[in-house]
């Protein structure tokens, strides 16, 4: 004990190491190599073939979000709170599917808002449809899901924005909501957050400091998205050799309601983030999961983030917290229904 408080780099170092997604790929490949030295291969070649087909989806998103920030991009966004109020909602379901916000980031851009004095409908919107869809993930989603369904979720981020921007905008006029805001207190998400310029500078590589975080951005989000999907991948591998896919079809599975239902409040408590997900949902549809169900999973994730949760919470009111997550999950399961239908 005295060893471990005279030197605590050391195993402060080894426990950061093992927390990352690299070393649970390693145990993972081990525990398949030690209990079932028959399917190593199969398992290993299953992910691979999927993180190299991914590649050049991953390699493009990365290009274009490093570029959005070094840019500054996200200063566009805030020009879909000026105007008229119904304008405003439309503008800020439209933008929260462009800007390159996770679901975390985008907390202090909303508390800024909401101090500035801008209507909770549109924040709402914006908020609502962010975490949902952006240019790196719709990418992704239509490498591993296919562009039927990548624009599927686009379409419902859109929608799910509107859908939460009126029945906010309808319940403030009717006298809820006069005060939405708590004090803000940022929670800790995911370690990052937007850096506000006056305006975009689509030149960036003439300013050596937005070169510099080009290459940041770049190296971060590249070892990001390679680790996640690589795990993804892998999990994939052990889902579509080890789970039975009568298992998978009897819960969700079929073309009933129900199934779209339970795939929401499953995904709820289940999140994955929007890299990992759609990897994994690949394999469940090929198991047997509904695409309705699929759809239903993967919105009420994004919007019930355990981190996110935790960053609203420090920011609205229980009220406009309770409010956040009817509207995601309510908005998950008619976007399962409807695209099912279709």
């Amino acid at each position: 004990m005295a060893e471990l408080t005279q030197n605590p780099k050391v195993p402060v170092k080894a426990l950061e190491l093992i927390k990352t997604p690299w070393a649970l790929i390693v145990a993972i490949l081990i525990a398949v190599a030690l209990l079932d030295p028959g399917n190593w291969i199969e398992v290993v070649t299953f992910a691979g073939k999927a993180l190299a087909h991914t590649g050049q989806y991953i390699l493009f998103a990365v290009l274009l979000l490093s570029y959005l920030k070094a840019t500054g991009a996200e200063v566009m966004v805030a020009r879909a709170f000026e105007g008229r109020e119904t304008r405003m909602i439309f503008l800020a379901a439209v933008f929260g599917g462009l800007a390159p916000f996770c679901s975390c980031e985008v907390i202090p851009f909303i508390a800024g808002l909401l101090a500035l004095g801008a209507p909770l409908s549109a924040v709402m919107a914006f908020w609502l449809s962010s975490p949902l869809i952006d240019p790196p993930t719709l990418l992704i989603t239509a490498g591993a899901l296919g562009w039927p369904f990548a624009i599927g979720k686009a379409v419902a981020a859109v929608a799910l924005g509107l859908f939460g921007g009126f029945v906010v905008r309808g319940l403030m006029r009717s006298g809820a909501f006069s005060a939405p805001l708590r004090e803000y207190k940022p929670a800790s998400c995911c370690g990052c957050g937007p850096k506000q310029d006056d305006k975009p500078v689509w030149r960036f590589w003439q300013e050596p400091d937005r070169r510099q975080r080009f290459r940041a951005e770049f190296v971060h989000n590249g070892l990001f998205l390679l680790k996640w999907l690589a795990l993804a991948y892998v999990l994939e591998a052990l889902l579509v050799n080890y789970v039975p896919a009568d298992m998978i079809a009897n819960v969700v599975g079929g073309e009933g309601v129900m199934p779209i239902v339970i795939a929401a409040l499953v995904g709820m408590p289940a999140y994955l983030n929007s890299y990992v997900a759609p990897p994994l949902l690949a394999g469940l549809t090929e198991q047997g999961m509904s695409a309705g169900a699929a759809m239903s999973f993967m919105i009420a994730g994004a919007v019930s983030s355990i981190p996110a949760m935790a960053a609203v919470w420090s920011l609205v009111k229980p009220k406009v917290f309770a409010t956040y997550l009817g509207l995601g999950v309510t908005g998950a399961i008619i976007a399962g229904i409807l695209f099912q239908m279709i």
